[in-house]
């Protein structure tokens, strides 16, 4: 099976961004507001995880093609140790929610009708989270969604509309999140929007993750695929060097008032990121970490470094799969 390069150039977008939101979600402190804040928690904060839990339920449907569910069980128990492990170092980790949702939602999932149903019943569960709060409970519902939209492969004609329309919801939502903030309910001018700020803000996060993952495609050409594709598929590797970076960095950034420090250490990590990535893949099918996780998975070591002149865009089969 060749890989899908738009879904590995927007895992490292989603990668890139989460580093981002990382980076400033953990050394904000209680410092006065800044322009880097606003901007930061206005159109990044809580819009990449859901592009994350979109891709692992995409990512699903496709090992669940290739190996089987007891593969796939395996899979996620040895995605939980990894979790438990980064824990140690970074409490934030969402491996751990992302193997338990996957054991107690898709694996279920998969047993029964595919398409149309599972996307209703992903919406739904979404559509609960919301109320509920936000956050890690809106991860099982779009892994849901992944799965069903992995099934139905819909048009990339929808790619246009939706993000039109996302976009636009995305900023109104958060214009009147913005609004509504800082209002306590009973002074407030849209009582209703104070009472709901985290809806909103929950609502605005995820029409923005929408846009994101419908206007990436619609931007993509090969200078920018090569620079995202690589940091995609390391994304494991990447995303827990990354937060190693951030627990290093947090007692420097703290100290800095104007918080573009933040950018800085975010965007230096990144690019060493996608150097290292792509020297990698020059040379292996696997990041690190990925080949840990696999090898791991088959209980036996798994073939990594590639040949000379074979396609690295098509790894070799997982073994044990015909």
């Amino acid at each position: 099976m060749t890989r899908i390069r738009e879904l590995d150039a927007l895992r490292g977008f989603a990668v890139g961004g989460i580093m981002l939101v990382n980076t400033w979600q953990h050394t904000r402190g209680k410092q006065p507001s800044t322009g880097v804040d606003w901007v930061v928690e206005a159109l990044f904060q809580s819009r990449f995880y859901p592009i994350f839990s979109l891709l692992f339920g995409i990512g699903f449907v496709l090992f669940l093609r290739r190996a089987g569910r007891w593969v796939l069980l395996s899979r996620l128990f040895w995605l939980f140790c990894l979790g438990l492990a980064q824990h140690v170092f970074y409490p934030g980790e969402v491996l751990t929610d992302y193997a338990f949702y996957g054991a107690l939602v898709l694996l279920p999932v998969s047993f029964l009708a595919r398409g149309l149903p599972v996307l209703l019943l992903g919406a739904g569960v979404t559509a609960w989270g919301v109320i509920a709060g936000g956050g890690p409970v809106l991860i099982p519902g779009l892994f849901l969604i992944g799965m069903a939209l992995m099934d139905l492969s819909p048009p990339r004609t929808l790619l246009l509309p939706v993000f039109a329309v996302s976009a636009l919801a995305s900023t109104l939502l958060t214009l009147a999140w913005f609004v509504s903030k800082d209002c306590p309910p009973g002074d407030c001018a849209t009582p209703w929007f104070a009472e709901h700020n985290w809806t909103l803000y929950s609502l605005a996060a995820l029409t923005g993750a929408a846009a994101y993952t419908t206007g990436l495609p619609l931007v993509l050409r090969p200078w920018l695929s090569a620079v995202l594709e690589p940091l995609g598929r390391l994304a494991l590797t990447n995303y827990l060097t990354g937060t190693a970076v951030v627990v290093l960095a947090s007692p420097l950034i703290k100290t800095d008032p104007t918080r573009w420090s933040v950018i800085g250490v975010a965007a230096v990590t990144v690019i060493a990121q996608v150097l290292f990535s792509r020297w990698w893949l020059a040379r292996f099918r696997y990041g690190p970490l990925e080949w840990i996780w696999r090898c791991l998975t088959w209980f036996r070591r798994v073939p990594n470094r590639l040949e000379s002149g074979r396609d690295q865009n098509r790894p070799l089969p997982d073994p044990g799969v015909p």
